[in-house]
């Protein structure tokens, strides 16, 4: 089978991390759309073993967690009826975490916005930290349930509830209501309150909107197909988390929480890359950072 030149490979995953569409990085890199689509698969496979590998046995020490909306195929209301309620054609939910000091998304799921999926999430964030921890959530009540069973009472959890005021018909649409006001409630354990916040979650969101293309709103780049919207976020956290300077940090997250000592490149990634595909082939088991059923 032919394989894509190393700078050719390069230039393609560069131009996906930068928000480029899958169409567009083809007519860039002067590639059909299949080469373009069959490395982000490969890409995105490799991303999610490795960072599950490296994200072990974290010391990060507060948590913020959050779940940002988009849609694969269609939007919800626009379901074939034969189709309402099947997971991976509609709204599609991914679940994020970010450690406030260091910046590193150590845990993301493709799933639903279900309590199953909460708690799936949150158990899988728990398993990789060394130590208590801080994690502020939004009011979302999924995660009351999920925290209680990721963490038990080991974790010192607190929601910021956002209140809303009235918004213009003509706004709503496009632009959530003006927040008026917080409120924050002590779950479990001590939080610190001078570190009760969303802000940094948030902030990743807009991130991650800028990032891929097929977050972006109000237009034709949505994902078509769910396998392949969680290899685009598997790929978008191995560079937001080892290849991409943070601003305030001047490091990479992923130095900054000691996972790596060293700044990797785009050239990295594809080197990573290809040792996966040289690695002798293992029995397909569940992944557990790909999208859940």
């Amino acid at each position: 089978m032919n394989k894509l030149a190393r700078d050719k490979r390069v230039q393609i995953i560069r131009a996906l991390v930068d928000g480029a569409s899958m169409r567009a990085t083809s007519r860039i890199a002067d590639v059909s759309y299949n080469a373009v689509n069959k490395l982000l698969i490969d890409a995105g496979k490799a991303c999610s073993d490795y960072q599950d590998k490296a994200f072990r046995n974290l010391t990060c020490k507060r948590l913020q967690l959050d779940e940002i909306w988009a849609f694969v195929g269609c939007k919800a209301a626009n379901v074939a009826a034969e189709r309402k309620g099947e997971f991976g054609i509609g709204d599609v939910w991914t679940w994020t975490a970010i450690d406030a000091d260091t910046k590193l998304m150590p845990s993301w799921l493709v799933s639903d916005r279900s309590g199953a999926a909460a708690r799936q999430f949150v158990c899988d964030l728990a398993s990789r930290l060394a130590n208590r921890v801080q994690v502020t959530t939004d009011g979302h009540r999924a995660y009351l349930e999920a925290v209680e069973a990721g963490f038990g009472a080991a974790v010192d959890y607190a929601q910021l509830v956002k209140l809303y005021g009235q918004a213009d018909e003509g706004q709503r649409r496009y632009s959530p209501p003006q927040i008026v006001g917080t409120e924050t409630h002590c779950c479990t354990g001590a939080p610190d309150p001078a570190h009760i916040s969303t802000s940094f979650a948030e902030r990743a969101n807009l991130t991650m909107r800028m990032s891929m293309r097929r977050f972006t709103r109000l237009t034709n780049g949505f994902s078509k197909k769910v396998e392949h919207h969680a290899y685009a976020v598997a790929l978008h956290f191995m560079y937001y988390n080892f290849a991409r300077i943070h601003k305030s940090l001047r490091i990479t997250p992923a130095m900054a929480a000691g996972v790596t000592g060293r700044l990797w490149s785009i050239e990295d990634i594809v080197d990573m890359l290809d040792a996966a595909e040289e690695a002798p082939k293992r029995p397909k088991t569940y992944r557990k950072r790909q999208a859940a059923a």
